[in-house]
């Protein structure tokens, strides 16, 4: 099993997945990962989640992880699904602990300098800001960062197709997480993809 470093250094943008019906997840994942983007959050926010995850897990070369996680009933069936990463949008010390000590690479929703030091207390260095624009934006970040200079960050939550190349050219972060690349045909979704893995070198 990878790091959470290596998952998010391997796409500029981790396109965050609300997928209603897992007909659709196999045919949104291989134009994802044709167009260069092989790390894919599936949302738990739907009850097709689950059989999402399972089936883009059979896409050659997909990093499938499962976004949304809040409880550890969760915890368990994304664990059970195979997930390869695991994203949450806050970090409690109950359920951060548990998914710890599994080993499944973790990225944890962090909005302050209190959530960061929870997350070091944890032995977590890397981490989703979230929301991202209505938290302070970069400026906010940067604010973060400078006190965490060994942090590294994926910014999450009003993040456009526009304002991507801005994130991307602070240095503590290595990703974002944006919802831009899924709308459209799968060969508009492919070409969003192709534009967006050139973002970050």
């Amino acid at each position: 099993m990878t790091d959470i470093a290596t998952v998010m250094q391997t796409s500029a943008v981790i396109p965050v997945l609300v997928i209603h019906d897992a007909a659709q997840a196999r045919g949104l994942a291989e134009a994802l990962v044709a167009g260069g983007i092989r790390v894919l959050e599936v949302t738990l926010r739907t009850p097709a989640a689950l059989d999402a995850i399972r089936i883009m897990k059979e896409v050659p070369g997909a990093i499938v992880g499962a976004g949304t996680v809040v409880s550890f009933e969760q915890f368990e069936q994304v664990r059970d699904a195979g997930v390869e990463f695991i994203v949450s949008p806050g970090l409690s010390a109950g359920l951060g602990s548990r998914i710890v000590e599994s080993g499944i690479p973790y990225l944890p929703g962090v909005a302050t300098a209190g959530d960061i030091m929870r997350g070091l207390d944890m032995g977590l260095t890397h981490f989703k800001f979230f929301p991202a624009e209505a938290s302070g934006g970069l400026p906010a970040l940067k604010a973060l960062a400078a006190p965490f200079y060994q942090c590294r960050f994926c910014p999450t939550g009003g993040i456009t197709e526009a304002t991507a190349p801005d994130w991307l050219a602070f240095d503590p972060v290595l990703c974002v997480g944006g919802s831009w690349l899924t709308s459209g045909t799968l060969a508009e979704v492919e070409a969003k993809a192709r534009a967006a893995a050139g973002l970050k070198g």
